[in-house]
């Protein structure tokens, strides 16, 4: 595999110039397009909640063997059963592309698209000029990295795409423009881990964006949608998909602690998802519900000294 981008080593953070360390040893593999830069002791970390998510994902028609499907998102769910799901996903993004990405980066400007999934965010964003690179713990073509395949013949040059985790990137420094946590952030393990380790990526004015992860008023709501969800989980699929200790969602005060930590200045963006979607939390406060998650975007640079 020829490397578009600058890779250091996941175990002991050397700069490389090839998928082998010569420091520790560390051998990162390439797999049809992929590099498998897990280290090994996370790839057993990692094992059970992989198997668990392909599982639910699956159960839930996160995929298509048709390219069409793949080719739609996030505009148009071709399945039909996470219509709602891509309805928020499609805003968000077209928010993002409009309001955020195109006033504050040049014309093929590097992005790094963390959790992307089966790659439609990288797909849609190399379409519309900028040069993408895909980070995902799965690489099924189903629903993980794989499913880049039905982009190739569509786009200008071949995504590059990497299984990695999200505290431990396996990139030099600085060298991309933004970072998108692509409905991602809430599973990290380590929130001010993996936002550093975005943080380190990009350049020193750089953005670092979150964007679709549920957002909540207080921590006793977000712990409640936890407890409800991995319910729904265990009574229809089995499992309760509880093998990592995610943060699963964010509140004000995690934000103004990495903002404190990590010395960043955050912007949040509220983009319109539709009048029912804004009278959800009324309506929960009404019928005396937990309050609904709420999404908005979350952008990040370094505080000027």
């Amino acid at each position: 595999m020829s490397l578009s981008v600058r890779v250091r080593c996941p175990r002991c953070s050397a700069n490389l110039s090839s998928l082998s360390c010569a420091k520790c040893g560390m051998e990162m593999r390439e797999s049809d397009g992929i590099v498998h830069a897990l280290r090994p002791e996370r790839v057993e970390h990692y094992a059970r909640f992989i198997a668990e998510y392909e599982h639910i994902r699956a159960e839930e028609g996160r995929g298509s063997n048709g390219a069409d499907f793949y080719l739609d998102l996030p505009f148009r769910d071709a399945s039909d059963r996470n219509a709602d799901q891509w309805r928020i996903r499609s805003r968000t993004y077209q928010y993002l592309l409009d309001r955020i990405l195109t006033p504050a980066l040049p014309f093929g400007a590097k992005i790094l698209d963390l959790g992307a999934g089966n790659c439609w965010m990288s797909h849609r964003l190399a379409r519309a000029g900028y040069s993408m690179v895909g980070v995902d713990l799965l690489t099924n073509s189903y629903d993980g990295l794989g499913a880049a395949d039905h982009y190739q013949k569509h786009l200008p040059k071949r995504l590059p795409r990497f299984q990695a985790e999200l505290e431990h990137l396996p990139f030099q420094d600085q060298q991309f423009d933004a970072a998108i946590f692509n409905a991602s952030f809430h599973y990290a393990e380590d929130a001010c881990a993996a936002f550093a380790e975005a943080l380190r990526c990009v350049r020193s004015d750089g953005l670092v964006v979150i964007g679709d992860t549920p957002w909540y008023s207080c921590e006793a709501s977000g712990l409640q949608m936890v407890k409800e969800r991995r319910q729904s989980f265990l009574t229809r699929y089995g499992t309760e998909s509880a093998s990592l200790d995610s943060i699963n969602f964010v509140t004000d005060d995690l934000l103004r602690a990495l903002e404190e930590r990590l010395k960043i200045q955050w912007k949040v963006y509220s983009p319109n998802y539709g009048a029912r979607w804004s009278m959800r939390p009324y309506i929960a406060m009404l019928r005396k519900r937990r309050e609904p998650a709420r999404f908005r975007i979350y952008v990040a640079q370094r505080a000027e000294a």
